[in-house]
């Protein structure tokens, strides 16, 4: 959708409408919130990663003076999970215990420290069982099963889905090349913990306020599991001090605090500590890959075979989606005419991992840019120049039927090549500098929700007061990314006022029209598009009374500048206030209301409902380091960043959000990670923030952000997303930097001063997995590609049957 006048608001830094609130100190998060009478909840929680429980004991613990009530699984013994399809959680886990941390038993008491003592008052006893701790055990031993469901054992999903012939199009490629890389998992480290408080009303009613990305489906799992009306529960989503995914599943202590308020007619709050937000996780996968590409002698792609691997921790979460996501995108970025995708995701006894900025796509970007960097090499062609060469077209249609609409990357690569003068410096650098190159692809939004249904993807709705005041509700989420600054941007361009006359209430499942929430990049492009719809329909009903007013036709009328006038003759018109009673007199109350649903995905197979979005958006790096080969040492001097943002809406949080992508892949490509290892009793012990390393201003180097606008007729205004496809070009442009330095490959992440020194001591140069595990896939689902007249139906198979995607492959990922 496209504006026919120049734009006033969109486009301008505007500064966010709740900048100087959080400057303040006066912004209300989760934590912040006090009711009268209220408790405090603790969670115990396993010491042990895998074990049945015996028994509880919790007598001790419910006869401390100020405890109100001790809760454990048997009281909530009704299951939940984000995917229909992975329905394995339980609020407390009722006999089963899956990693360390896992949550047993639950207290709610007068004041913390009361909760704290009576929660070590519990007794459990634990029956031990074997652990399965990486992927290779998950795949090797079967038993004993983390979960009754799944594809084969511990193996919880596989996958294997083929576009076109790709055999036949590696026997004919002139050369193929093979590469096995490994991401480790990292978690996302928000500055804000994941808080909940829930109180009970008089008349029964459950309010819970939530610092949630996705109040929608909170709200869904607190019905389920507490057998309750939906219309009787109410989730405020609190302002988010981050979010970046972790707070994108529903939690267990969320259901938790619900039920206690339940039992006790207080408000009951609880406020995890750092450690145990390592423990909910739902952080990156670690991911093995293997990748596979025959390329002709002009450097084109014949055909890719890619694999991953994928350690899901204790839990389904997002998996099955996360398992398809590390397939889905390699081909919207480079020409992929034959495609084979094989996926195998694993339960292991860990927290249990999810979406991540990037939700399952930075790890096969990782392995797929140093992949063509290598090849470019071999082929003796400059990675610039055969990123530009092999870029798949605006407007196409890939082999896995992924609908491309416009595509900026080739512009994006030009920025970065110009601005870090690649061609002089690359390859030329005194031993121990380097320059690296990346690039990636992202989604605007999924295209099918996590419940599949016919109903819209998100809904604003407007109310238009007679002092001129406009409040717009929608349930979408600020988790720090602007997205309440977007609505308020929309809204105003359309309605001709200042952003700061219009007041935003969102997240409220009372209050609100349903949002999905704020994940996979959606928000701007589905959100938007829903708010110009309402705003349209404001700006008509008072387009018609002034019209009738000024006797001319209503195409004449425009609202700008806090005015409605006539656009012949602009002395002749009226305050947009007056314009409201005017049209409030004639048509009585003023609220609209606009919805947004994306289009139908191209692909018809199963499994083709990961991966589709109303428009991809496209980013470019260069990275500049420095690797000291006696210390393997890494320091980054500079970055050049270009995003391709479709249409700028806010050119301030355009580049605040880059900037914070690359800040985010510059900590997974040098030091996140998040590790298990045992202490001499044998226990788990988890990564605190002693442990766990992120960048601190010290490490964090000189940013070059440059925002490429090229307008994708799907998104408001033509804007694309921002929120994540900037991080993902960041880590493999380090591992390229890297080895333009000292000539080592670190085919690792992260890439580490003791991977690189092993490198540099290793007679092939290289450090990095050699090895995939042994697995038995199941036959491919064949899908004709585009090209060659395929109608997206699997060839005579599952997917020709399966017309409407199942649960299985419906899965929407933040």
């Amino acid at each position: 959708m496209s504006s026919p006048r120049p734009f006033k608001t969109i486009g301008h830094p505007v500064r966010k409408i709740d900048g100087l609130s959080k400057c303040a100190g006066v912004t209300k998060f989760a934590d912040d919130l006090v009711l009268p009478r209220m408790l405090f909840c603790k969670l115990l929680r396993a010491p042990i990663p895998h074990a049945l429980i015996r028994k509880i004991d919790t007598r001790r613990a419910a006869k401390r003076p100020g405890v109100f009530a001790v809760l454990t699984g048997k009281s909530l013994p009704v299951p939940f999970g984000i995917l229909p399809v992975s329905q394995d959680e339980h609020a407390l886990c009722p006999d089963h215990v899956r990693f360390v941390g896992d949550p047993v038993a639950a207290v709610a008491a007068v004041d913390e420290d009361v909760a704290f003592d009576a929660m070590n008052a519990i007794r459990v006893d634990y029956e031990p069982l074997k652990e399965i701790l990486s992927i290779e055990d998950a795949i090797q031993n079967p038993e004993p099963r983390l979960h009754d469901y799944g594809d084969d054992g511990n193996i919880h999903k596989k996958v294997s889905l083929e576009f076109g012939d790709v055999a036949k199009g590696l026997a004919g490629a002139d050369q193929v090349f093979e590469d096995t890389m490994y991401f480790e998992g990292n978690t996302h480290l928000p500055m804000e913990q994941h808080s909940a408080l829930a109180a009970v009303d008089p008349d029964g009613k459950l309010t819970v306020w939530s610092s949630t990305q996705t109040p929608h489906y909170v709200h869904r799992a607190l019905a389920k599991v507490l057998e309750m009306p939906p219309a009787r529960i109410r989730v405020i989503a609190c302002p988010n001090g981050g979010g970046f995914g972790g707070k994108s599943d529903p939690f267990n202590h969320e259901i938790v605090v619900a039920k206690l308020a339940l039992m006790t007619g207080r408000p009951v709050k609880v406020t995890l500590t750092r450690e145990e937000v390592f423990y909910c996780h739902r952080g990156r996968h670690p991911v093995l890959m293997r990748v596979k590409t025959g390329v002709r002698k002009d450097g084109s792609i014949a055909a890719m075979h890619f694999k991953s691997f994928l350690d899901g921790g204790g839990y389904g979460s997002y998996g099955v989606a996360s398992t398809y996501y590390t397939g889905a995108l390699q081909t919207v970025t480079y020409q992929v005419p034959q495609y084979r995708f094989d996926g195998v995701r694993c339960f292991t006894n860990k927290p249990p991992c999810g979406p991540k900025r990037g939700h399952g796509t930075p790890q096969p970007r990782f392995a797929l840019e140093v992949h063509i960097d290598k090849i470019s090499e071999r082929l003796g062609i400059d990675p610039a120049e055969w990123r530009l060469r092999n870029l798949q077209p605006a407007n196409s249609l890939t082999a896995n039927h992924l609908r491309i609409g416009s595509m900026g990357l080739g512009k994006c690569i030009e920025k970065v090549v110009r601005g870090s003068d690649w061609r002089n410096r690359f390859r030329r650098l005194p031993f121990g500098r380097g320059l690296g190159l990346a690039c990636s692809s992202y989604l605007c939004g999924a295209g099918l929700p996590i419940y599949w249904n016919n109903m819209p993807h998100t809904g604003v709705q407007l109310k238009l007061d007679r002092g001129g005041g406009v409040c717009v509700f929608c349930g979408e989420i600020d988790i720090g990314q602007g997205s309440d600054t977007v609505l308020a941007q929309t809204v105003a361009e359309v309605l001709g006022i200042d952003p700061y006359d219009i007041r935003v209430v969102y997240g409220d499942t009372d209050l609100t029209p349903v949002d999905l929430g704020s994940y996979s990049s959606r928000v701007t492009l589905m959100m938007g598009n829903a708010a110009i719809q309402a705003a349209e329909r404001a700006r008509e009903l008072l387009a018609q009374a002034a019209a009738e007013k000024f006797q001319i036709p209503v195409n004449r009328i425009v609202c700008a500048g806090g005015r409605v006038f006539d656009a012949g003759d602009p002395e002749r018109g009226m305050t947009f206030a007056e314009a409201v009673v005017a049209a409030e007199a004639k048509y009585g109350t003023i609220g609209t209301v606009g919805s947004y649903t994306p289009p139908v995905s191209h692909g018809k197979f199963r499994g083709s409902g990961v991966g589709p979005s109303p428009a991809y958006s496209y980013s470019a790096a260069v990275v500049d380091l420095t690797v000291s080969p006696e210390t393997g040492w890494i320091t980054v001097n500079k970055i050049w960043v270009a995003h391709d943002v479709g249409q700028c809406i806010n050119p301030v949080l355009v580049m605040g959000q880059v900037e914070g992508s690359v800040y985010m892949g510059l900590g997974e490509a040098l030091m996140e990670e998040q590790v298990f290892r045992r202490d001499r009793h044998g226990v788990h012990k988890f990564p605190s923030l002693l442990e766990y390393k992120s960048l601190t201003t010290m490490e964090m180097p000189e940013v070059v952000t440059y925002i490429v606008e090229d307008p994708d007729p799907n998104g408001p205004f033509g804007a694309k997303e921002v929120g994540q496809g900037p991080l993902l070009p960041i880590m493999p442009a380090v591992a390229n930097a890297v080895y333009d330095a000292v000539r080592v490959r670190v085919d690792e992440v992260p890439i580490t001063p003791d991977k690189v020194l092993k490198a540099l001591q290793s007679p092939s140069k290289r450090y990095g997995p050699t090895r995939i595990p042994e697995v038995t896939l199941p036959e491919p689902i064949r899908v004709p590609t585009p090209v060659e007249g395929g109608d997206g139906r699997a060839a005579g198979g599952e997917g020709e049957r399966k017309k409407k995607p199942s649960g299985a492959s419906a899965g929407v990922s933040p």
